[in-house]
């Protein structure tokens, strides 16, 4: 998988990775039209021009501060190379050029994450894997979800650097675990049609 760069256009989750703008949000953003024309449908998949996404961390960010109308304004304007800040009154300004500059810095992470992990079809089954080891990335990461603290991580797996975490963790958002998610087993929180015990002399053979 070549690493991404500021001039590709990248998928929703990708986008999500890079600007830490939560994915349903950055979907609704798109839904919204605040990133107008630069948003393409691509094989059933939405991909943000990458010069947008400046637009659209500044957009989420500025949810409880600006009016739809100011928000609208800001996105269209935010993607101008030259445009450091947007003036929306006389009091409130906003800062473009850091935003600029975190995108730019997720862009790094996200390329180091990619650089991170190594498939083999032959090793795990071909799960994408930490590089120079056999431990799936996504398994790090939902270990890190799920509420594990990274010491315990670290402990489970001491070849793993702290770093490398968190590379885990933003790889698997940007490029998720294949196959439908894990859901909830359908018999669970389900009282049972019958009770009893067995003998095991009772059941058939294998």
């Amino acid at each position: 998988m070549a690493a991404v760069n500021s001039k590709d256009a990248v998928t929703a989750n990708e986008a999500a990775a890079i600007t830490r703008v939560p994915l349903k949000q950055v979907h609704r953003i798109v839904d919204a039209g605040l990133l107008g024309d630069r948003v393409l449908l691509k094989s059933g998949k939405r991909l943000i021009d990458a010069n947008a996404l400046v637009s659209l961390s500044v957009v989420y960010r500025t949810a409880d501060v600006l009016s739809p109308e100011a928000r609208r304004m800001v996105a269209c304007t935010a993607g101008e190379p030259e445009r450091r800040q947007v003036r929306i009154d006389d009091l409130v300004v906003v800062d473009l050029a850091s935003a600029a500059a975190e995108v730019k810095k997720g862009f790094g992470k996200l390329e180091r994450a990619v650089a991170l992990v190594r498939t083999d079809p032959k090793a795990m089954g071909g799960a994408p894997c930490i590089r120079g080891t056999r431990i799936p990335v996504h398994d790090i990461a939902e270990m890190l979800v799920n509420g594990d603290a990274p010491e315990k991580v670290l402990a489970a797996y001491p070849r793993l650097k702290r770093e490398q975490l968190e590379l885990a963790r933003i790889y698997a958002e940007a490029y998720p675990r294949r196959g439908r998610p894990p859901g909830k087993a359908p018999w669970r929180g389900v009282e049972p049609k019958a009770r009893g015990a067995a003998k095991l002399s009772d059941l058939p053979a294998a």
